[in-house]
């Protein structure tokens, strides 16, 4: 093995990148609409690979999302297709790759990184720490048909309106002080509702895109901004019971439709787990929303190796809403924390699991119950995979 080294995956990396993705991954989707999708990553140097010589063994590229916490959208930096050369596992190259990403995050302004894990162990060790769940839960279609909403005007959506999506999923996200769901960029959004497979409504609050999967029905997303908006496209879904038995449906555990729907889902409902890392934490604490009226002022002391910008004493300060983080000089003891500790807290997990993990030490224990406050809220989750 000689000299391994990060490079900018190029055009002529994609035969070899592809090659690695199916040893890793196994055979999946179209060549072709992959390397369409690779070379924007490429355009703007958002893919990452490491080469042995002249040979490439893994590969990485980074989404770039925004992701709402607390009800404000901050640019994320969503890290998918991580791929290791079998022959290449186990030799730091999975740590050696994971590490120009972070770095292509800060230099992108991505104030965080998020990823779903196929091992958390390489994830952990780099400072992710999981921070919410991917929910999926299987309705009777025949549940939805009957909800209702017959007053509420829908129409057929398409391309042109990525703008009012993007739009409508906004005030929800604002309104319930949402914590984890994504914005893809607007031109993702319109390729999604372009596509033959889909079917999209929308109505003067909301909107809804579903699809055909295995003789049954699958909402990929469904925002709604009112009770009867929620009832009307819901029961859109539903009116294909006559084929359709079931409809699959992401969306977090305490969405409306849980009380809305005569029979619980179906026990076979399933949830993924992503992780997520503060790559600017004086941003991503300044990005983030908090509860009005609630105000705080506490000392921290992060150690972040791999970003060494994040080590240090901080003062952070929670009032009207917003934080700041600042330089200081600890006052009495600070709260110590790393940044998978960091990650957790800034998800909304209650600090008696931190320390109960070793995650977070020091600090004052009756201060304990100001920051579940402050960083809690509705539980953080996600309606896409990527």
């Amino acid at each position: 093995m000689t000299e391994l080294r990060v490079v900018e995956v190029a055009e002529e990396h994609l035969d070899s990148v592809w090659q690695v993705r199916t040893r890793s991954f196994g055979m999946g989707g179209d060549r072709d609409e992959w390397r369409k999708t690779a070379r924007s990553f490429i355009a703007d140097g958002r893919y990452l690979g490491v080469v042995d010589g002249d040979e490439l063994v893994a590969a990485a590229r980074v989404w770039p999302h925004e992701q709402w916490w607390g009800g404000r959208r901050l640019p994320m930096g969503g890290v998918a297709g991580v791929v290791v050369a079998p022959e290449y596992r186990g030799r730091g190259v999975g740590s050696l790759l994971m590490r120009a990403v972070l770095d292509l995050c800060a230099q992108k302004g991505y104030p965080l990184t998020a990823l779903y894990p196929a091992t958390t162990v390489l994830y952990r060790h780099l400072g992710y720490e999981f921070a919410g769940s991917r929910h999926l839960y299987t309705f009777e279609a025949a549940d939805l048909r009957t909800l209702g909403g017959s007053g509420t005007a829908v129409r057929k959506a398409g391309r042109d309106d990525a703008d009012l999506f993007l739009e409508l999923a906004a005030k929800a996200h604002e309104t319930r002080r949402s914590n984890g769901p994504l914005i893809w960029p607007r031109a993702e959004v319109e390729s999604w509702l372009e596509d033959e497979g889909n079917f999209a409504y929308v109505a003067d609050d909301g909107f809804v895109v579903y699809k055909w999967k295995d003789g049954n029905l699958a909402v990929e997303e469904l925002i709604a901004g009112s009770e009867e908006t929620a009832r009307a496209l819901w029961a859109t879904v539903g009116s294909g019971a006559s084929i359709a038995k079931t409809v699959e449906a992401c969306c977090p555990p305490f969405d409306p439709i849980h009380l809305m729907v005569e029979h619980e889902a179906r026990g076979e409902s399933w949830q993924g787990r992503w992780m997520l890392r503060l790559v600017d934490a004086p941003a991503a604490l300044a990005g983030r929303g908090f509860p009005d009226g609630v105000v705080l002022e506490a000392d921290l002391r992060i150690d972040d190796p791999e970003l060494p910008a994040n080590t240090g004493d901080w003062h952070l300060s929670i009032s009207n809403g917003s934080a700041t983080l600042t330089p200081a000089e600890p006052s009495g003891d600070p709260l110590r924390l790393g940044p998978r500790g960091l990650a957790a807290l800034y998800a909304g997990t209650p600090l008696a699991a931190l320390r109960g993990a070793g995650l977070v030490t020091g600090g004052a224990a009756a201060a304990d119950s100001a920051l579940d406050a402050v960083f809690g809220g509705p539980a953080a989750y996600m309606l896409d995979d990527f």
